[in-house]
């Protein structure tokens, strides 16, 4: 078995007794017992041969076509769970588009992408289907950036992993060894980490790294301090009554002393109830990026930082949604010299299975996540990519169908790694005029303001941003509209133009700003009679319908020096109570600094974001409730209040 999906299967262990289980039929059942154990072939076998199957023993028979890599049966299987109407879980729906994508099929695996959406609007794997499925044909072009060629050492084994170990190569293999015992998925021998000679890009020499740390059951991958004296690997840990029933990953530490490797050392967070492993080193051993499916993660496998105090380790730190999923990331790597982090991914917009992406360091945390494209990334699983800065050269493993079977390893050759674009525009008039001191805001195209700046006499901006993304951007001056034009970095073109035209606003009509008399503890928009201020759902942007109101409620308080208000932004009902106050207080943040860039005086707004309280229509939707708005409805929610504080 792949080390890789150990995290997976770790869904499906231990369930034991359940609702369906005295409706099964016995050949279910016997199916059931040989996919606990890994043994899918047989599990197949009675599985097909029940005559009928439960919901769960469906969705097993589908998991173990998959794993087996028997993706045309896979299909067919998910596309028999998909049409039933009781214990189809949203997840299913995530599994049938992957495997559908897998089979090339990718219009297909949208539809069902769009249908967990559907069912989970705030799922991460979900939102980022969305906002990037348009860049397929860019990552299956490629922007030129790597190539990849297949080691000549490739063999029916499963050789993957690559770890650099001084000036040689560690990686994980099953071997070719015929008499020894063998892995009942695979039906290959257990897996045990080995070395090799570097020449010429190919791996010579090759033979088992220390047989002191062969295990009986799966070893490695690994990685090694830049010194070589350190160094992590993944173990299994394993249910002693069955000696063929993987339970998870462990991690172990060992330090190499002349010519001999201590004894491993247990990392101080492995569990028996959850899985520890892909470690990376960084910063020389002094910080480490794994892979676990601990609780507390999005879900599926996430990847965490560790720092080394002393001889000890710190708290892990999930590294967030800007990297992990409610699907799998694994196989991190950083690369030091230009502080990026690549890792696989299951969760992210990709090619089909397991991508590479790579985000670059930011502070404390990463830029988003940015998928490689081809020739690295293919329909099948491209995981463990490892690079060296200063030969621009690096290995990849991958069980695409044009390798000699299993996982191979591939070498690879880059230009860049930090792939950064320049957005650059100039703000003008109708005339071709440069407007200096425009505000221009840059958006993400999850609608989140990332940048900004103010434009001098040439009225010129620019933006460093990162390639094939979406971007928004948004000027706005005192007795002049809004202004805001879209552009993106999806071409491979460093430099990329996107102007503003500022249209100055007509003089206004002499009239009565306000129509009745404003009390402390009204809503100045209804008081100015005004459409409600609407947002977009999960977007905190100000709507070009809302600008223009905006600008009323901005010409009142000018006409009424001393009036102070309060901003209250809210959402609707779906996501979670947490993301939805993060989210209103963006749509607060946004709306206030529209207004006070625009009113005399200072210290006279103040805004709150106060989540889905408030509902208008009693559109909740907290537990297990089930909405029946409709997303009119739900539109009503999405609002921001400017209640008069004092006047």
């Amino acid at each position: 078995m792949r080390t890789k999906l150990i995290f997976t299967l770790m869904l499906f262990i231990g369930l034991g007794f359940n609702a369906e289980a005295a409706d099964k039929h016995r050949r279910e059942i016997r199916g059931d017992k040989y996919f606990f154990v890994y043994s899918f072939e047989k599990a197949i076998s009675w599985y097909t041969h029940a005559k009928t199957l439960t919901t769960e023993g469906q969705r097993r028979l589908a998991e173990s076509y998959k794993n087996l890599n028997r993706f045309e049966e896979a299909e067919a299987a998910y596309a028999v769970l998909t049409e039933r109407t009781d214990g189809v879980v949203p997840h299913d729906y995530f599994d049938y588009a992957m495997v559908l994508k897998t089979n090339g099929k990718h219009d297909q695996s949208a539809i069902w992408m769009d249908k967990l959406y559907d069912a989970k609007p705030n799922d991460i794997r979900a939102r980022d289907h969305r906002a990037n499925k348009g860049k397929l044909q860019e990552l299956i072009k490629g922007n030129g950036t790597f190539t990849a060629a297949a080691l000549s050492m490739n063999s029916d084994a499963q050789d993957f992993a690559p770890a650099y170990y001084k000036e040689q190569i560690v990686f994980t293999s099953s071997g070719t060894r015929p008499k020894i015992r063998k892995y009942k998925w695979t039906g290959l021998p257990f897996l045990n980490m080995y070395v090799a000679d570097v020449a010429d890009g190919q791996l010579t020499g090759i033979k088992l790294f220390n047989r002191d740390m062969k295990g009986k059951m799966h070893d490695g991958p690994a990685s090694f301090s830049t010194d070589g004296n350190s160094m992590a690997f993944t173990r299994n840990n394993y249910d002693l009554k069955r000696k063929d029933r993987v339970v998870n990953l462990h991690m172990f530490f060992s330090t190499l002393s002349g010519d001999e490797w201590s004894e491993q050392v247990p990392f101080a967070l492995n569990n028996d109830d959850y899985s520890v492993g892909h470690p990376a080193f960084a910063n020389n051993g002094s910080t480490m990026y794994f892979v676990s499916d601990m609780p507390g993660g999005f879900g599926g496998s996430d990847i965490y930082r560790v720092e080394k105090n002393g001889s000890a380790w710190g708290s892990p730190i999930n590294l967030g949604d800007r990297i992990n999923t409610e699907g799998d990331e694994m196989f991190p790597f950083y690369e030091d010299v230009e502080g990026v982090l690549l890792f696989a991914s299951n969760g992210r917009f990709g090619l089909g299975g397991l991508d590479i992406f790579q985000a670059a360091k930011n502070g404390s945390g990463f830029d988003e996540a940015v998928n490689v494209g081809a020739p690295v990334n293919t329909a099948h699983d491209d995981f463990a990519l490892i690079l060296k800065n200063s030969t621009k050269k690096g290995y990849l493993s991958s069980n695409r169908p044009a390798g000699s079977g299993h996982d191979d390893l591939y070498s690879l050759t880059y230009t860049e790694l930090i792939q950064e674009r320049t957005i650059t525009g100039v703000a003008k008039d109708e005339s071709g005029n440069p407007v200096a001191q425009t505000q221009v805001v840059l958006y993400d195209e999850g609608g989140i303001a990332i940048d900004s700046a103010s434009t001098m006499g040439n009225g010129a901006y620019s933006f460093e941003v990162t390639p094939n993304k979406a971007f928004k951007l948004v000027g706005t001056k005192p007795d002049y509209q809004l202004a805001s034009t879209m552009t993106n970095t999806l071409s491979q073109d460093k430099e990329v133009k996107a102007d503003l035209l500022m249209i100055p606003i007509p003089a206004p009509v002499v009239e009565d700003t306000v129509e009745a008399p404003i009390a402390i503890g009204d809503d100045l928009a209804n008081k100015l009679k005004l459409t409600p201020i609407y947002f977009d759902f999960d977007k905190a942007e100000l709507r070009p319908d809302a600008v223009a109101d905006l600008d009323k409620i901005v010409k009142a308080m000018n006409a009424n020096p001393n009036m102070v208000i309060e901003v209250k932004s809210y959402t609707d009902c779906r996501g979670t109570k947490a993301y939805n106050t993060q989210l209103s207080r963006k749509r607060a943040n946004v709306t206030e600094w529209y207004i006070k860039s625009r009113i005399t005086g200072k210290g006279r707004t103040d805004g709150k974001g106060l989540g889905e309280t408030n509902l208008t229509d009693n559109c909740a939707c907290e537990g297990t409730v089930v909405s029946t708005c409709t997303e009119g409805e739900f539109q009503l929610d999405r609002r921001s209040e400017f209640i008069v504080v004092s006047k």
